[in-house]
């Protein structure tokens, strides 16, 4: 029922603000099978070192083995409170996936952010985007029209008033059909909540 309600409100709420001379409307692909019935959801914050480390020794591995037979959506959670960039890392995210570079957009960030092995050093910044932007092969002005025009601010507030009424509190978070998984759970948890959904 989590699920079922948490699916809703991402639909009601998946509202994108339109301002005219930018990049058209897109939604960024899913990772792993976009048919598929057994759906991983993170949320996640582009400044959150624990974030990149789930990324790295969970979410890749699970995706390496399970990729055809689940459906993996990213969904943000900035929490702002202690991550002063992660809003405007999340909005340059989403802007990438204009141009269908979301996911590489994203592996830079989180390479960047940790570096230099520290978290608060003001090196997410507009500045750094662009940089990135041209990095992973994108029209640099189209996304600077983006993500200054603050296009998709709405859409990661979306997603965190989504995050607030499933009842996440911290990153990663994720569901497993439902399923919550708070924190970076070790590989074999994931991998044992998947295997008996898709042996049912």
């Amino acid at each position: 029922m989590k699920k079922l309600f948490l699916l809703s409100l991402l639909s009601l709420l998946a509202a994108c603000v339109s301002r005219e001379g930018l990049s058209p409307e897109s939604t960024k692909p899913p990772t792993g099978n976009p048919a598929s019935s057994l759906i991983v959801e993170e949320f996640a914050d582009l400044q959150c070192p624990a974030c990149k480390g789930a990324h790295l020794t969970l979410v890749k591995p699970i995706l390496e083995k399970y990729g055809q037979s689940i459906r993996y959506e990213f969904r943000h959670f900035p929490i702002r409170s202690i991550h002063a960039f992660a809003q405007e890392a999340a909005e340059a995210a989403e802007c990438s996936k204009d141009q269908d570079k979301f996911w590489q957009f994203h592996d830079a960030l989180y390479t960047e952010e940790v570096k230099d092995g520290q978290e608060h050093n003001n090196n997410l910044n507009r500045d750094l985007f662009i940089k990135l932007a041209r990095q992973v092969g994108m029209n640099s002005n189209e996304f600077v029209k983006c993500y200054d025009g603050k296009k998709y601010a709405k859409t990661v507030e979306d997603n965190v008033k989504a995050a607030q009424a499933a009842g996440v509190d911290s990153t990663p978070t994720s569901f497993i059909n439902g399923q919550e998984m708070q924190g970076a759970q070790p590989y074999l948890v994931f991998k044992n909540a998947i295997e008996g959904l898709l042996n049912q």
